[in-house]
């Protein structure tokens, strides 16, 4: 099945600058991530948008995606394209002994001669929410997040137990080598020790604690300071707190996807902040002054005379970060009105106040009714 382009599942052209994708991903994160969307397939096309992100967002492997297309990171891609590695895909560090392992049963004797131990790999990553709220998401924050975590065994100092000795049944190399006949002649084949593991170790007293395995689960509390200014859809890397290594290979990294909560009031777009204020008729005809509450405190806004509903001011630098603020005007008219401000309401009705466009529409009227 056929992938849909980047550029248009960010709704971005294919010449649009860093930060334009920045913000198209920004919107379309907030829109679709499924913990706030009601859109229908909320959670596959936030995963398309993440996935657009990833490569578009990254000046190289967008450079990679213009040239080469989905080929460029499709590692089963056949042909050769005229790109280093095969069809694009880039082959430096990648372990060809795994592919000979999963076909043979063991390493493959003449290619690469192949790893006498187990390889250590690193863990893979976890991802976990986070729900903020709006003060919390604009000025920062410290949370308490509560982890599983794969630990060290403090009995064994994450051995497995203690009294060391050399494996006797590999006799310390980890693997055991054995021929196989074949039509094509005999191979020679490596798999890992049953014994140790392909530690090529093994312990006279195996660890209660951790069962032989050198690490222990634990529940723990960490504390991580959430900048200022993330949105929704936002991550946070902390290093060495994701799913367990193999083989003494290192922790993956953990990463906090931040999930913003509405204001009753702000509106927010990037770092701008907009907010709608209601004026009443008489404010909006002969203008006056306002008390707009602000993220940092209440200032002072000078609304002229004649002021229309949709009307915009800019408070410079009272946004996220360096954004601003924006004041849009809502005029609000009355639905009931005392007998006394009716009556001065048709006493203005007798006075001169259309404006030139009213006037206008006034006289297209009567020409329409010939």
């Amino acid at each position: 099945m056929n992938k849909k382009d980047y550029y248009e599942v960010l709704g971005v052209s294919k010449d649009a600058s860093d930060d334009e994708i920045k913000s198209a991903f920004r919107k379309l994160a907030k829109k679709y991530h499924p913990d706030i969307s009601k859109e229908e397939n909320a959670e596959e096309k936030f995963k398309e948008v993440q996935e657009a992100y990833e490569v578009l967002g990254d000046p190289n492997k967008r450079k990679q995606y213009d040239q080469f297309g989905h080929a460029a990171f499709d590692q089963a891609a056949g042909g050769y394209g005229g790109a280093s590695g095969f069809g694009g895909f880039d082959a430096s560090g990648f372990d060809f002994g795994d592919i000979f392992d999963n076909i043979f049963g063991g390493g493959f004797g003449g290619f690469g001669g192949g790893s006498s131990r187990r390889t250590a790999r690193q863990g893979n990553d976890r991802l976990m929410r986070v729900r903020l709220t709006f003060e919390e998401a604009v000025f920062g924050c410290e949370k308490d997040i509560k982890l599983e975590v794969n630990d060290k065994c403090e009995e064994c100092n994450g051995k497995g137990g203690t009294g060391e000795e050399t494996c006797s049944k590999c006799h310390g190399s980890g693997t055991i080598t054995t021929e196989q006949r074949t039509l094509f002649g005999t191979f020679m084949s490596k798999t890992t020790c049953d014994e140790c593991n392909g530690k090529g170790k093994v312990y006279s007293h195996r660890c209660s604690n951790c069962k032989g395995s050198g690490r222990v689960i634990t529940n723990k509390t960490i504390t991580v300071n959430i900048p200022k200014g993330v949105d929704t859809g936002n991550r946070l890397r902390i290093s060495g707190k994701g799913e367990p290594g193999t083989n003494g290979g290192p922790n993956g990294d953990l990463y906090l996807e931040f999930v913003v909560e509405q204001h009753e009031f702000y509106n927010r777009d990037g770092d701008d902040i907009y907010l709608k204020v209601p004026i009443n008729i008489t404010e909006a005809v002969l203008g006056t002054k306002k008390e707009i509450p602000t993220l940092y405190g209440n200032v002072k806004l000078t609304i002229p005379e004649g002021t229309n509903t949709g009307d915009k001011q800019r408070i410079k630098g009272k946004g996220i970060n360096k954004g601003d603020m924006y004041v849009i005007m809502d005029v609000r008219i009355p639905k009931k009105l005392s007998r006394d401000q009716k009556k001065l309401f048709e006493e203005l009705e007798d006075t001169e106040l259309d404006d030139s466009t009213i006037k206008e529409f006034d006289r297209f009227t009567e020409r329409n009714d010939r």
